[in-house]
């Protein structure tokens, strides 16, 4: 009888690290990587002359690995300690559970509720919330809970403690600002501090506040864009992940640059989504780099 036995694939793992850069650290690093028999597939790394930091992901299997990943994982913190540096290391099919937020603007939960399902998105989305109903249909249509939690000035408190008690209550590793048109408290932002991407509807810097495009017609610009990037404290300020623009001309009524805004806004988020979830951003002060 022939053997119907097969081997498993192997098991891949993502690194991405930040640390000061200096002599002997690819050196080490690799070296730990060939003395655990961790098999590099892929990797890319940057060396920030201004801020002397240095920015590394690679990603590495279990092919011919000489040691249980336990180890490796010890011995990398290890030399995490030893080299100050920032790290995350975890099982590549370990997908970031999101929620996303929405208000009543649906094309950019469209957009990730649309590539996540075709698996173009390496999320595990688990749910959405919004201060208001309409977009209720869309989320349970793709099968995903709808939490609404409505907020006015007088309960924006209980409102955001219920919200981040969902996302504890769900494991969250991310929260996607889908035009939720909200502004989140400073104690809210520094709670969710590098695991909140929003997407702004103007091309940043410039034009911030109501109504970018607007302003953005009033100076007859020529480049119209949106801007996905972490939530900070500071409105519309925080590190950029991704940004798309779209060249326009005198002839483009404000009417016509809001729906051409609608595209840029879900293909800019939707491909910061994916950038956080492939554990391709790394923070670099008020930066990002992109590996």
């Amino acid at each position: 009888m022939a053997d119907t036995q097969t081997e498993s694939p192997p098991q891949a793992y993502v690194l991405s690290f930040r640390c000061p850069d200096r002599l002997g650290v690819v050196a080490r690093y690799s070296g730990l990587m060939y003395e655990c028999g961790a098999y590099i597939t892929e990797v890319s790394n940057y060396s920030d002359p201004v801020t002397e930091m240095f920015f590394l992901r690679c990603v590495f299997d279990d092919r011919a690995m000489t040691v249980p990943y336990a180890e490796l994982a010890g011995r990398l913190e290890t030399l995490a300690a030893d080299m100050a540096m920032d790290y995350t290391l975890r099982p590549a099919c370990e997908r970031p559970r999101v929620l996303v937020a929405v208000s009543r603007y649906d094309h950019c939960l469209s957009a990730l509720l649309t590539k996540w399902q075709a698996g173009a998105l390496p999320a595990e989305i688990v749910a959405v919330v919004s201060n208001h109903e309409d977009c209720r249909r869309l989320a349970e249509f793709h099968g995903l809970p709808y939490h609404h939690l409505p907020v006015t000035a007088d309960n924006k408190p209980e409102q955001e403690a219920a919200l981040y008690a969902l996302m504890e209550a769900e494991r969250v590793d991310l929260l996607v600002l889908a035009r939720y048109m909200q502004i989140l408290s400073d104690d809210l932002c520094r709670r969710i501090e590098g695991r909140a991407i929003n997407i702004h509807h103007s091309f940043l810097p410039g034009f911030k506040g109501a109504r970018p495009y607007h302003q953005a017609y009033e100076r007859g610009v020529k480049v119209i864009g949106a801007t996905a990037h972490y939530v900070t404290s500071d409105l519309d300020e925080g590190p950029i992940i991704a940004q798309e623009v779209r060249p326009i001309d005198h002839q483009v009524s404000v009417q016509q640059m809001v729906h051409y805004g609608h595209d840029i806004e879900a293909t800019a988020l939707a491909q910061a989504v994916r950038l956080h979830c492939e554990q391709r951003v790394i923070l670099n002060g008020q930066r990002t780099v992109i590996l």
